[in-house]
């Protein structure tokens, strides 16, 4: 095999490790688990017959080859008998019952009705050694999880078959299908045996659950969320979910640095906490190393019976002086071997104290907007979860400025934010008055005097023949605002079905020799909605749980040799927002409550997709943790919080991946949309980070100017913040989309701020598989890898056949046409040569932000995407031309997404009849 062939077998064998290590056991009574060899099981709920290998949007629609449901798994297990006759039972049910797909993108059902359990199955399993309950749960974009039973909560037939199926079996395990944490409540009244999440594991997830249930893998995963006894116990609640503005009033107190500190007594399940079934003990010291450095030196040991990992977790405690703090904070953690019975691994954590620094946004410590280190002890604790975890050692600290920084993105008016005061009690106080608006300080960088073209190509910076400042000289002002804007969805310049092209898409710019750049939608694997088969991966909370970085890096090289034999310069993923809130119907593509680990783990993606050449794009920059109205809704919020809690991930990220490219939200960080921020784009990430990428909206997005509505042809205040470019607009040569070229006739945005973007993205560019192929320097090593890549044949067995009419022009109704996500209409057409024009006459009861990509093939070859929106039910048509030879063609649509009703297609021959509107 060459350097860049995708070994598929090691491919599913990474990510069906990913799928086990990330479950996390949370309650093992009675030895429930693991299955014993010879264990009649029974498995109850719908759930087992369509299991959710990930959450819904952008995030999740990876056409894949096969996905292994858990019910799939345990048939194909030897050691286990499943009670075929209670699965009967529910194959009946669920024939009256179909499985409900939604309307398409945001409204798509988050669970489904579940049979109501009965005496006739209760009794055919009376007999079976254990039961299954499997229950399920998606979530995705557009749409949040609601306190109620069907979405974050379990609705009553749900809770009836827990309490009568846990009744019945002494060993009753529920295993969990779901994206991110739901209400758990139902554990202490119903008193399952066992509980399992096993969360969203892609399409191998069903394989690595089942590992887990049979004691292949030993469980070990661990939670990245405090799990409440509440929704209402959250700080966040109270200020989740408002239409225009949230308040996020808890500050630097989310998620186990609040319950630590304030409400222990609300927890049901600690951070971190995960249950295995061996035993462990854990014997650590740690102690100051140097003025930058803490050592912590630990011992795991096996003390059970079993094979085994654990992992290890490190937490520090800050004084509390003028500054309050949290009193715990995750600055370390690593993952043991697997440990036989009885063995034991030394772990050395070397931790630098700027992981648990405080960050003073008022000047209360004397030195305003500084990450500093508080005059005290600082106290370390070790152990495997946040509220178990035993000190092992302290150390005396003088007050310590680690690092100068400047306000950015400050509230416009002083808010209350809480507080520690003495005792744990919670506080309040006002956030401090602001310094600098958010154009104070923004720079405008000298121009390059142009020079024309002066025969210079791109490969010439390559080959370090000219400066890249003397290639940017040569682009005319239209050229530096075409490179600003990208094309997509499922542009036709760069691999069919992804979701955008960016860099050269216009005749003048391809005059340079700059490739098309290719983004692909993730982080759940690559999304290519004209119907070509990709890998699914587990989520991204799945992957967190693992607590594993080096598998995580692994499984990552596999998706960056995927895009790299796709042509995929970039996967749009890794998604590094905090989980504030449980109920964000987004939570699944993201990590974990805690900044620190979601840095590590979307380091550890980027490390791996940095191997062969392709990257990530890390997301949402910055404060994405609501998804309703999340076009409009204000995240108002401190410094202090943005710096230590939701900008800490990107930070990690950015310094360890390292990543090449970011992308910012929809809405607006106090009152400026992110798109537009200078603050964010600039001073943040490029001046404190040193990050030297690319920035890109997310797709369709808006900006403003800070105190007057957001609107999506507002562009220039993008490219002024140093946000690179726009996805995505449906031609970049076209000079009236937008406010780029009148603005820069005004001279509010300069040449200079254009030639500065060109830079970065041009500099991108370079780094990217794209320029290879642009300069045919891919070697033949690589092509023939490409080549031998898998490839799916089309399914020809049913097809419509239609003949052209005496114009050369066929018309085919779409009455009764199947449109949902996957799904393909076949037609043998007999046509005459020539040049066609398709028509596709569609609706959708969406709105303008859903996603609904038609792929047209003809011959196996694709000759266009037609990407429609939602119309909100006004009929719209979208058309494409190409060329074809006499005689019999095979037709295939490929409908990328649920959501489309479709009137009809026609093709018409140039010069045929006036077709049909």
């Amino acid at each position: 095999m060459g350097r860049y062939a995708l070994d598929m077998e090691k491919y599913a064998d990474l990510a069906r490790t990913a799928s086990a290590e990330g479950c996390v056991l949370l309650k093992n009574d009675n030895s429930t688990l693991p299955l014993k060899k010879g264990d009649k099981v029974a498995v109850f709920g719908r759930m087992a017959f369509h299991y959710y290998k990930s959450g819904l949007g952008s995030g999740g629609l990876v056409n894949t080859r096969y996905v292994v449901g858990i019910l799939d798994a345990l048939r194909a297990c030897k050691d286990i008998a499943l009670d075929e006759e209670l699965i009967g039972i529910y194959e009946k049910w669920i024939k009256d019952h179909p499985y409900d797909e939604g309307e398409g993108w945001g409204l798509v059902p988050w669970s489904q009705e579940e049979m109501p359990v009965t005496e006739e199955m209760l009794q055919t399993a009376s007999g079976d050694d254990v039961a299954l309950v499997i229950l399920g749960r998606t979530a995705g974009e557009d749409q949040d999880n609601t306190d109620k039973p069907g979405s974050y909560k379990l609705t009553r037939t749900e809770e009836d078959l827990i309490r009568k199926v846990s009744s019945q079996f002494s060993r009753t395990a529920v295993i969990l299908n779901v994206g991110n944490i739901i209400d758990m409540k139902w554990v202490r009244e119903f008193d399952p045996a066992a509980v399992l999440y096993a969360w969203q594991g892609g399409q191998e997830g069903g394989n690595g659950v089942c590992d887990v249930l049979t004691g292949r893998v030993n469980p070990c995963g661990k939670l990245t969320d405090t799990i409440a006894e509440d929704i209402s116990d959250y700080p966040s609640t109270s200020n989740f979910g408002d239409l225009q503005k949230n308040y996020y009033k808890e500050d630097i107190y989310v998620g186990y640095r609040y319950f630590e500190t304030f409400a222990k007594d609300k927890v049901l399940y600690p951070f971190g906490f995960g249950l295995s079934y061996t035993s462990f003990s854990v014997q650590a010291s740690a102690e100051e190393k140097d003025e930058h450095t803490v050592c912590v030196k630990a011992t795991v040991k096996n003390t059970g019976t079993k094979p085994g990992k654990e992992v290890l977790e490190v937490y520090a405690k800050a004084p509390q002086g003028v500054l309050d703090t949290p009193v715990r904070v995750l600055c370390g953690f690593a993952k043991t071997k697997e440990l036989a019975a009885g063995e034991e691994e030394h772990i050395t954590l070397e931790i630098p104290k700027n992981t648990f620094a405080s960050y003073d946004d008022s000047g209360v410590t004397g030195h305003r907007d500084c990450f500093v280190l508080l005059e005290g002890t600082y106290t370390i604790y070790v152990g495997t979860d946040v509220r178990t975890a035993q000190k092992a050692g302290s150390y005396p600290q003088t007050f310590t400025v680690l690092e100068q920084l400047e306000e950015v993105c400050a509230p416009q008016k002083p808010f209350a934010r809480m507080t520690r005061k003495p005792g744990d009690v919670i506080g309040y106080s006002d956030t401090p008055e602001r310094i600098y608006g958010p154009y104070d300080r923004v720079e405008k960088p000298a121009e390059i005097s142009q020079t024309g073209d002066k025969g210079y190509r791109l490969e010439d910076v390559y080959d370090k023949k000219i400066s890249m400042e003397t290639f940017v000289a040569q682009l005319s002002d239209e050229d530096l605002i075409m490179l600003f804007r990208g094309e997509g969805m499922c542009s036709p310049k760069v691999t069919p079905g992804t979701a955008a092209a960016f860099a050269g898409l216009t005749s003048s710019l391809r005059k340079f020799r700059i490739p098309a750049e290719c983004a692909s939608d993730g982080p759940s694997g690559i999304r290519m909605d004209c119907g070509t088969k990709a890998f699914s991966l587990p989520n991204g909370t799945l992957l967190g749980c693992t607590f594993n970085c080096e598998l995580v890096r692994q499984l990552y090289e596999m998706t960056g040799l995927e895009l790299r034999l796709n042509r995929v310069d970039t996967l749009l993923g890794p998604g590094l927002n905090i989980h504030r809130n449980p109920l964000n119907g987004r939570n699944f593509e993201y990590i974990s409550e805690d900044p620190f680990l979601t840095g590590k783990m979307g380091a550890a993606q980027l490390q791996g997709l940095n191997i062969a050449g392709s990257t990530g794009t890390i997301k949402h920059f910055a404060a994405n943790n609501q998804e309703t109205k999340r076009h409009e809704a204000d995240s108002i919020i401190s410094v202090r919080a943005l710096r230590e809690i939701y900008l800490k991930g990107f930070e990690i990220a950015v310094k360890e991946g390292p990543a090449r490219s970011v992308m910012t939200t929809y809405g607006p960080v106090n009152g400026v949309w992110t798109a537009g921020s200078y603050d964010l784009n600039t001073i943040v990430l490029r001046k404190d980070w040193g990050f030297s990428g690319i920035v890109m909206t997310d797709w369709w997005a808006k900006a403003n100017h800070e105190g007057q509505p957001s609107d999506p042809r507002i562009h220039a205040v993008m490219a002024a913040a140093q946000n690179d470019v726009y996805m995505v607009t449906a031609d970049a040569q076209d000079m009236q989309q937008d406010d780029m070229l009148e603005e820069f006739q005004k001279g509010n945005l300069t040449r200079g701020q254009l030639q500065r973007n060109a830079i970065n993205i041009l500099q991108f560019v370079l780094k990217s598989p794209a320029m290879l192929y642009e300069m045919d320097r891919i070697s033949p090593e690589e092509l023939k890898d490409r080549k031998n890549a898998a490839k799916d044949d089309p399914d020809v067995s049913k097809m419509m056949k239609f003949v052209t009419d005496e114009q050369g022009n066929i018309r085919i109704s779409g009455g009764g046409w199947d449109t949902h996500q996957g799904k393909e209409i076949l037609a043998d057409l007999d046509m005459k040569a020539g040049s066609y024009e398709l028509q596709m006459k569609v609706k959708s009861n969406l709105d303008d932000l859903a996603q609904l990509p038609v792929t047209v093939y003809l011959d196996n070859i694709i000759k266009g995407t037609l990407s429609f929106r939602g119309s909100k039910g006004q009929w719209v048509t979208q058309q494409i031309r190409f060329d074809t030879f006499e005689g019999h063609h095979y037709m295939k649509l490929y409908f990328g997404a649920t959501g489309l009703t479709v009137d009809h297609i026609a093709f018409q021959l140039s010069g045929g009849a006036d077709k049909e509107q």
